[in-house]
């Protein structure tokens, strides 16, 4: 099991790493990333935290964590500049904040983070054939979110990624210990979406492949 987009204290999530780490062990995840919520003001205060935690964690977990974080809100003409700057902090993992449904993210937001190369576009609403289309092109990953909300457009997400040949990813988007997802819910989460029980598992092998990458 494999997350790749939750949340921890340094943003609006509950635990500390440390916790937060020990609650998907015991679930048994092999990765998760802890991928706090940043803009320009903040990428320097929540990346080399959790760089920091990583390096001490993930001495003595089963759970490999990987430092990132979520651009979030930001103007989409910032996204080019944010995304490298995280990755020169040393976040393994960016995710963009999607158009989801249910925040007023400024229109044109999930163009501007594929194009800026996140690795994973988070619940990405009604996300246009364009853009999934650019999705496929450069290898981000379109969210299906186990978040109430911004779970509302899955099935949308699965329908343009088949059209397009898009990557998915499911997570979570936890903030707090109630809102992990087990392997089965995880699961429950792909499949109510639509997808075959096929395409649910070449997702998982999508979001193992990212890791790999990132890691080595």
């Amino acid at each position: 099991m494999i997350d790749l987009h939750t949340h921890c204290l340094f943003s609006d999530g509950e635990l500390i790493p440390a916790e937060h780490l020990r609650r998907v062990e015991i679930l048994g995840y092999t990765a998760v990333a802890i991928t706090d919520h940043a803009d320009s003001s903040t990428l320097d205060f929540v990346i080399p935290r959790l760089v920091q935690a990583a390096t001490d964690l993930n001495r003595y977990s089963k759970t490999r964590l990987l430092p990132g974080t979520e651009l979030t809100h930001v103007p989409p003409e910032m996204f080019a500049e944010l995304t490298a700057r995280a990755r020169r902090l040393g976040a393994l993992i960016v995710v963009g904040h999607g158009e989801t449904v249910v925040e007023p993210v400024k229109p044109g937001t999930n163009r501007a983070a594929i194009e800026a190369g996140v690795d994973i576009l988070a619940h990405p609403g009604f996300i246009s054939r364009e853009d999934a289309e650019l999705a496929a092109q450069k290898g981000v990953l379109l969210e299906l979110s186990g978040r109430r909300g911004h779970s509302l457009t899955n099935g949308h997400v699965v329908a343009m990624a088949r059209e397009t040949g898009a990557k998915l990813a499911v997570n979570a988007d936890a903030h707090g210990p109630g809102d992990f997802l087990s392997k089965e819910m995880a699961e429950k989460v792909g499949r109510g979406a639509g997808l075959s029980a096929a395409e649910y598992a070449q997702l998982r092998a999508n979001m193992a492949a990212l890791v790999q990458r990132r890691v080595g």
